[in-house]
């Protein structure tokens, strides 16, 4: 049996790209926050408890826009659902012996990139989840602070060079495990012209990101599930979870 430190110190290393990446894209956040009137604390504590990027620069727009706390509450849910079906995958993952509230803190750090490194993991321990979160979250809410305090100093063209460090976050993310995953490897091409599709077929492109997403994922994963389902023996283990 693996111990909280083992396990911890894990999480640490495999959430330092993960901050890093986080840190050079939440730069824009905060430039767009000052730009509504947001202070580098409220920014802050914004990013410090809601890890959403998509949600968090909608809520700036509709913070600038003084629109009401309903409109807020109804873009929040629909570009946030997909956390959900992230947190339902992890929950199949998570050690069957971890608490309630050990299940409840892993699941307030749930975001595209935490998902993409835990969910390779055979069994989910909360001490790795605790690991990626302790880099990840003050990667994210220091370059919101920063970005807020410093950001209209900096050239355009550097603040969009920031923007771009997610999508290499997300390669670095994708690609190991699908070099090793003929299944994964064409899932990822697939995936991504389906919602090349998506994007610029007349109707559904109307749809929301968020929607469009939560679709996309649940139709992709059930072919995949169905076309290539996992033998849950082969996958089996002990419990890895201390008390």
């Amino acid at each position: 049996m693996k111990k909280r430190g083992y396990w911890f110190t894990t999480g640490l290393k495999d959430g330092m790209p993960i901050a890093l990446g986080y840190f050079a894209v939440s730069f824009s956040l905060g430039i767009a926050a000052k730009k509504a009137g947001i202070t580098a604390f409220q920014a802050g504590l914004m990013s410090f408890t809601n890890l959403t990027s998509a949600g968090q620069f909608a809520g700036v727009s509709i913070i600038a826009s003084s629109a009401s706390y309903l409109e807020m509450a109804l873009s929040q849910l629909i570009i946030n659902l997909r956390y959900c079906l992230m947190s339902c995958a992890l929950s199949q993952k998570i050690d069957q012996n971890a608490p309630f509230f050990h299940r409840f803190l892993v699941a307030f750090g749930v975001t595209d990139e935490i998902f993409g490194v835990s969910v390779r993991q055979d069994i989910l321990v909360p001490y790795y989840s605790y690991g990626i979160m302790s880099v990840a979250i003050p990667g994210w809410t220091l370059g919101t602070v920063l970005g807020v305090i410093s950001g209209q100093l900096l050239p355009l063209r550097a603040v969009n060079a920031m923007s771009v460090a997610l999508y290499g976050m997300f390669l670095a993310v994708v690609i190991p495990p699908a070099r090793d995953n003929k299944v994964l490897a064409g899932l990822v091409p697939l995936s991504m012209a389906a919602s090349l599709l998506f994007t610029i077929l007349p109707v559904v492109k109307q749809i929301s990101s968020g929607t469009r997403i939560i679709i996309l994922t649940v139709a992709i994963s059930l072919i995949a599930a169905i076309l290539f389902p996992v033998n849950e023996e082969e996958k089996g283990g002990e419990s890895t979870y201390e008390a």
